[in-house]
């Protein structure tokens, strides 16, 4: 799996960045035709050639030259390559930048919390106009590449080879611009909603979160982190939600999905260890066996 930005290789990318952290990165070789992708941080993709699929539990979606994509941090997704010739810019948010941006633009984020009028409570998103905070989902918005877009896109490539001191400068003014652009063909308000959200702080559902991910080898301090707290406030929220940690909560989870596995597919003891995370068989027989009463079989 794929972690990005941090696990973007310079051989197959070119990259800036603001500050240490990656902004914009360009893909100039033949990717992989497919592989399992998780990011780290927000992601705008614009497909500049050719055709990508993009496949999560929840959704399957293609994109293709002129498309851009708008993916939320935590986004696990397996992605596909269709045509060979994919080349594609992709900016990659940090959360305090995100942040910053709409607090220097509040007055463009007045819609996103209408003030009650005297002696009535707040509505609902449900009840308003605004579109869903989609707190609960981590997924993507994928928008159409105008032509100001098209020449903001042409704006940057002048950046990979500027030499600077002013380079940080002036790609955080490249991102209030991006970010500016969005916004402009954000016709359903989704994107707006997504950035007050994170302004405001809102956290992500962690029942959704953790029945999203619990399969996937993430340590605590990245689930953490997509859940949008602390290590500390992490766990503690985690305790009064599922009066257990979160460790624990995993195991048993893995564990609950192992002995369904064995029930209705043909994989065997090996497999299914492995997929769940045991490096050693016979920790997961061990472990099966303490949770169940059983060694892990078909029939028991």
């Amino acid at each position: 799996m794929i972690r990005v930005p941090s696990l973007i290789h310079t051989g197959e990318f070119q990259s800036l960045k603001i500050q240490d952290m990656t902004f914009v990165a360009y893909r100039n070789q033949d990717p992989p035709l497919k592989n399992e992708v998780f990011f780290e941080e927000h992601a705008v993709i614009f497909v500049l050639e050719g055709e990508k699929k993009f496949v999560s539990a929840t959704q399957t979606i293609h994109v293709r030259k002129g498309n851009i994509v708008f993916i939320r941090r935590g986004y696990y997704v397996m992605q596909e390559t269709i045509d060979t010739n994919y080349r594609s810019l992709v900016f990659f948010f940090n959360e305090k930048l995100l942040k910053e941006f709409v607090g220097q633009h509040l007055e463009m984020f007045e819609d996103q919390a209408p003030p009650a009028p005297r002696g009535v409570a707040s509505a609902s998103n449900s009840d308003s106009n605004i579109p869903p905070l989609g707190v609960r989902g981590l997924g993507l918005l994928v928008f159409e590449i105008t032509e100001s877009l098209n020449k903001f896109t042409e704006s940057i490539f002048p950046y990979f080879t500027l030499e600077t001191q002013y380079l940080n400068h002036f790609l955080r003014l490249k991102l209030q611009e991006l970010l500016l652009h969005i916004l402009e063909i954000d016709v359903s308000g989704q994107f707006k909603s997504i950035l007050f959200s994170l302004y405001k702080g809102e956290k992500v559902d962690l029942e959704y979160l953790m029945q999203s991910y619990y399969l996937k080898l993430f340590s605590l301090e990245e689930l953490s982190r997509l859940s949008g707290r602390s290590l500390s406030a992490f766990k503690r929220d985690f305790q009064e939600k599922f009066d257990t940690s979160p460790a624990l909560w995993i195991k048993n989870k893995r564990l609950e999905y192992a002995s369904l596995q064995l029930e209705n597919t043909d994989k065997n003891v090996s497999e299914i260890s492995m997929e769940i995370g045991y490096e050693s068989v016979s920790h997961f027989i061990k472990a099966f066996k303490e949770k169940f009463g059983k060694t892990p079989g078909r029939n028991g």
